[in-house]
């Protein structure tokens, strides 16, 4: 028996190999399905079975053209009825793998379809279970995706059953494999470990201690933020089928001339860079939104860019694949091109933006100079720099009416990434004052000894 979890960083999405004597299965794999394909042949197996946990809000899986190309039917649990040929397995049902077998557990909560598969090796013992969005590392899956069909405190109580029905009674040593990890906004607050037990999970997990439905449907439900805007959109598409990748990607990589170009803006293309931030400063075209491939780039654009908007690419040279591949990850398909020679190519003056120290920092606010965090409200909660406006990223587009858009403003994040995306949209709405990203973000200001406001004390 062989195991590897394929972890993706930037969607902070967990896919799973599994392999027993020459017969292999995949579960819940992204858009693309060479790295699947090749793992198999590299290892002289051949795909037999692809598993999906539930219809991913989060991404595109590559579910459906996996099947085509390998010829393995597609298992979903009970509830599933896409718009395509799948096996709807019912619950307890079991599907041989070489020398072990996966079982059905159907778990509704996440979304009623929402199924785990437990692995038995080949003694028959229990040895892990893929949960998908039902259990995470210290956290569960969110329960208010089906608004207008079920309410959250619906599909609430059904995740109370699945997990005390089915979760909970497994022995505390079955290996817990979730589909995402720290970052995912499919949970609240997920743990930093990709793994875990069920016996960890149970001492450790706020959502599997023992307490009332009531207690638990009030604890899994406060304090969600709202979903990004995607995600009823990837769902769908997961449901109802999709456009092959490949054809996706031929269609949507093209190499744009500066007049091509030029013209798909005039159209109402938005410009996308995809270059590292640190890059983006230094010189870019005007009105560029940057989301850089260095970080959480399909999940960014998927909170703040409309899925239908057409966009042109700016890109690191060699980069326009990637940056095609990863928006499709998400469903971002309605792409015009990429600027053939990346920013040398523009023949106009480039826009830039001022990046100073947190030294230089405490000069700005002694002016009185306003400082904006876009972190993320748990963030801000733990601790933010006294005096400071909060200015979550994720909902920048209508936290700013109010703001006198010629002030000058300091923006920053935990690092640097997010405050230059911040910076670029609020350029792009039409702050035409001293917009200035503080270099290293709030850790280096917290080294500089910049006056901070925790839960406990004021410094």
């Amino acid at each position: 028996m062989y195991i590897e979890q394929l972890y993706t960083n930037c969607l902070a999405e967990a896919a799973y190999y599994i392999e027993s004597e020459g017969e292999a299965a995949i579960i819940d794999p992204l858009r693309e399905t060479e790295p699947y394909i090749a793992m198999a042949e590299k290892r002289g197996a051949k795909i037999k079975y692809v598993f999906e946990t539930h219809f991913h809000a989060d991404f595109v899986s590559g579910h459906i053209d996996l099947s085509r190309k390998v010829g393995a039917p597609i298992i979903y649990g009970p509830q599933a009825n896409p718009s395509y040929d799948v096996v709807n397995a019912t619950d307890g049902q079991e599907f041989k793998l070489g020398k072990i077998k996966i079982k059905v557990l159907h778990t509704p909560g996440h979304t009623p379809e929402s199924s785990c598969f437990l692995l038995f090796d080949e003694s028959g013992k229990e040895n892990a279970v893929f949960t998908g969005d039902t259990l995470f590392v210290g956290d569960v899956g969110r329960p208010d995706l089906l608004d207008g069909v079920m309410s959250q405190d619906e599909l609430a109580g059904m995740l109370y059953d699945s997990l005390n029905k089915k979760i909970k009674t497994l022995p505390d040593n079955v290996i817990v494999y979730p589909a995402h990890g720290a970052g995912s906004a499919c949970g609240k607050n997920i743990g930093k470990e990709t793994f875990s037990t069920i016996g960890e999970q149970k001492k450790f997990n706020y959502a599997l201690q023992n307490m009332t439905r009531e207690q638990f449907i009030e604890k899994v439900t406060d304090g969600i933020q709202p979903p990004p805007q995607y995600f009823f959109e990837d769902a769908r598409i997961n449901k109802q089928g999709y456009q092959s990748i490949d054809s996706v990607i031929s269609k949507n990589n093209k190499s744009l001339s500066l007049a091509d170009f030029k013209k798909a803006v005039a159209d109402g293309a938005v410009i996308l860079d995809t270059r590292k931030p640190d890059d983006f400063e230094k010189g870019f075209i005007p009105g560029s939104i940057n989301i850089g491939l260095n970080g959480q780039y399909a999940v960014w654009v998927g909170t703040l860019l409309d899925i239908n908007q057409p966009l042109v690419l700016v890109t690191e040279e060699g980069k326009e694949e990637e940056a095609v591949l990863r928006l499709a990850r998400v469903g971002y398909e309605n792409v015009v091109g990429c600027l053939k020679g990346s920013v040398n190519a523009w023949d106009g003056k480039l826009d830039t933006v001022e990046t100073i120290s947190p030294e230089q920092m405490k000069a700005e606010l002694a002016k009185g100079v306003q400082v904006f965090d876009v972190r993320k409200p748990g963030e801000w909660e733990v601790s933010h720099l006294k005096g400071a406006t909060f200015l979550p990223l994720s909902n920048i587009l209508k936290n700013t009416d109010e703001l006198a858009k010629s002030n000058p403003y300091l923006v920053h994040c935990a690092g640097g990434y997010r405050s230059m995306i911040a910076i670029s949209m609020l350029k792009k709405l039409g702050f035409t004052g001293r917009l200035v990203n503080i270099q290293g973000g709030f850790g280096a200001m917290v080294t500089a000894g910049l006056p901070v406001v925790t839960e406990e004390v004021v410094a």
